[in-house]
């Protein structure tokens, strides 16, 4: 399914509930209890600025089937922070939570982990390496592999670009 970064609503989230730079898990997390029929998804970003890296982060998705194109709308309550551009960014999930799945999630780390931020939430042991951190199960580091290709390829073409 075609997934759409919605600009316009993204930007609007973000005003209302007061985005904050360096909490991009908090911000989506504010963001899917405002958002009727969204989820929260974690992941990697990768921008089409230098330097390229994956970043690791959360935002919603929203599926649309009101127009003849149906697809998942990506409300980035962070896109304001990251990028002044839709066709520069890209989005690699690595799990996807409903409202009440989060909130459980939430729940069960205050209650074991309180001195512990719960979020983000990696899900179940065994976990996986993705960069020189072990977090997340394997779709984590599928993700991240997936956003690690993606810096490359436009590494490769910025060079190319640049006529080197």
């Amino acid at each position: 399914m075609n997934k759409i970064l919605d600009e316009e609503l993204s930007l609007q989230v973000s005003v209302r509930i007061k985005s904050n730079g360096k909490k991009p898990f908090d911000n989506a997390y504010k963001a899917v209890l405002s958002t009727e029929g969204a989820s929260y998804v974690q992941g990697f970003v990768v921008r089409h600025q230098k330097p390229y890296h994956p970043i690791e982060s959360a935002w919603l998705e929203l599926t649309d089937t009101s127009g003849e194109k149906s697809g998942i709308r990506i409300v980035d309550p962070n896109f304001k922070h990251l990028t002044k551009s839709t066709k520069d960014i890209w989005y690699f999930s690595a799990q996807n939570l409903t409202l009440k799945q989060l909130k459980a999630m939430i729940e069960e780390s205050q209650e074991d982990y309180p001195e512990d931020d719960p979020l983000p939430i990696y899900g179940d042991a065994p976990y996986e390496y993705y960069g020189d951190v072990m977090l997340g199960g394997k779709e984590y580091l599928v993700a991240y592999q997936k956003a690690v290709e993606k810096c490359q390829e436009l590494s490769q073409l910025n060079m190319g670009n640049n006529g080197k």
